[in-house]
């Protein structure tokens, strides 16, 4: 299960592997490459997911893209 976000105007990926989140960049060409320095507790619920980029990467929130938006 792949669940989409936009976070903060940037496309990022996360998926569940092996009990394991895992968290990607999105590419507009459909290139996705994986995010190592970020570790997303693998206790978190798919509906915790949001909040947590929110509070990992809130410093990239402008008045443009105020939100972490799911997309998926």
């Amino acid at each position: 299960m792949i669940i989409k976000f936009n976070v903060f105007g940037k496309q990022m990926s996360i998926l569940k592997k092996d009990a394991e989140w895992q968290l990607f960049n999105e590419s507009d060409t459909g290139i996705r490459s994986r995010v190592y320095d970020v570790v997303i507790p693998s206790d978190l619920k798919p509906t915790e997911l949001g909040t947590y980029l929110d509070d990992i990467y809130h410093e990239y929130s402008s008045e443009k893209h105020p939100n972490v938006i799911e997309l998926s």
